[in-house]
């Protein structure tokens, strides 16, 4: 630990001991634990200040051609930010500056948030990864899963309405928490099955993950569980999500704010902006052949649905506090969250090759652990990461790495996905690093 850092860290403490004096005497309510990835230098956590300049420079020219709006990434290694950049524009029609605490909905990569609360638990006894989901929501016994109808007439066991395309056989084992934690499960995964979900288990604009998740367990399976790597992008970590509700007594979104974003600082991350949030927005975009296009749907967040698969909102500095505990083996700042042993387990191989060529994976290369996936070998996999490195992307474009190899956190956060520049931007990390 170098003499800067060990102050910093002094510091900190200090003024963690005003604030609780503070706190006891009634007169300050604020969160007392706030994680606090600090600024470093470049060459003291062996990168090149020259190369990762050019980080900005390579950023630059992709918005300055039309292929982004704007964007905030963030790096950092050995534990101290090394590259942290608001560039092009939040607003492009406004010319609104993008702001380096630029508000950016998450979609998927809500879901590692959502399996560390899993683990949590699991860690606790609360829950068992072999559990079936059926233990804590009644609905979901007795699973079917759909397959094709061989000839003419209605599907066995199909009822008024239902789709004459398909047939029903029996699930031949429930699906459990690590079913749902690896996609494996075969709930709403683009299926046969997948295409009767809007109609047996209809969401609401008022329905809470209490009320709409049990209706999911009707919905057929698109494959017998572990049998196959396919996303559930929306159902399977909103059924964990309600789990974790029944488990801790607790909404999901109070047991994240006491339990792991409260304690780690994360204050502008959540499901529904604040008014001050709001202003920080960064409007999506989508590229046409004419150019950037500002998308028609602008999520607005939920305040009652609390999707831990895809509806979380947060910035760049946010999630790295969330991200660097990961790479610490499952600590920031003093305080444990994930013991390393279950740090490992979450980002392990646990699909063997199944995941390899689907969902835009590489056909080689590639495994996937407990809502992470996982780099095997990066020379098969075409990425620029280091082995062992773990992450995930969200459909708005953002995503993030953990490289323990390299010692690195990278954050890309854009709302308009931009897959070239992304992978200009990981090489990018990789050639500032020099030792």
């Amino acid at each position: 630990m170098t003499k800067h850092i060990f102050a910093r860290r002094l510091l900190r403490e200090g003024a963690r001991r005003g604030l609780l004096a503070l706190a006891c005497l009634g007169l300050l309510t604020l969160p007392l634990d706030a994680g606090s990835v600090p600024v470093g230098k470049a060459e003291d956590v062996g990168m090149s200040p020259e190369r990762v300049a050019r980080i900005r420079e390579i950023v630059q020219r992709h918005i300055d051609e039309g292929g982004a709006a704007g964007l905030v990434t963030l790096v950092a290694r050995r534990g101290q930010i090394v590259h942290f950049e608001a560039q092009g524009y939040r607003d492009l029609e406004a010319r609104t500056p993008m702001p380096k605490n630029a508000i950016f909905w998450l979609a998927s990569m809500s879901k590692p948030i959502t399996g560390v609360a899993v683990l949590m638990l699991y860690e606790e006894g609360k829950l068992r990864l072999s559990d079936p989901v059926s233990r804590f929501i009644p609905e979901f016994a007795g699973s079917k899963v759909a397959v094709p109808r061989p000839g003419g007439g209605r599907g066995r066991g199909a009822g008024p309405g239902d789709d004459d395309g398909i047939d029903v056989v029996s699930a031949e084992r429930e699906i459990t928490i690590h079913d749902l934690l690896t996609h494996t499960s075969g709930l709403v995964s683009g299926g046969l099955g997948a295409a009767q979900a809007g109609r047996i288990a209809p969401q609401g604009p008022n329905d809470t993950l209490a009320t709409h998740i049990p209706k999911l367990g009707a919905v057929p399976l698109d494959f017998q569980p572990g049998t196959l790597w396919r996303y559930s992008g929306q159902a399977g970590f909103n059924v964990l999500s309600r789990i974790v509700e029944i488990v801790s007594g607790q909404t999901y979104l109070e047991f994240l704010r006491e339990r792991l974003l409260g304690p780690l600082g994360m204050h502008d991350t959540g499901f529904a902006p604040t008014a001050e949030q709001a202003s920080r927005i960064a409007l999506m975009y989508q590229r046409t052949p004419g150019g950037l296009v500002r998308n028609p749907d602008q999520r607005a967040g939920s305040a009652v649905y609390y999707s831990g698969a895809g509806g979380m909102m947060s910035t760049a500095e946010d999630y790295l506090q969330f991200a660097q505990m990961l790479l610490n083996g499952g600590e920031l700042d003093g305080r444990r969250y994930l013991s390393p042993r279950t740090v490992a387990l979450m980002t392990s191989n646990h699909t063997g090759d199944m995941v390899n060529g689907q969902f835009g994976r590489p056909p080689r290369g590639m495994g996937f652990g407990l809502s992470v996936q996982v780099v095997l070998d990066p020379v098969a996999s075409g990425l620029r990461v280091g082995s062992g490195a773990h992450g995930w992307a969200g459909g708005t474009g953002v995503s993030y790495w953990v490289d323990p190899e390299e010692e690195v956190v990278s954050l890309f956060m854009i709302q308009g996905g931009n897959g070239a520049l992304r992978g200009d931007f990981e090489a990018a990390i990789m050639q500032a690093i020099v030792d």
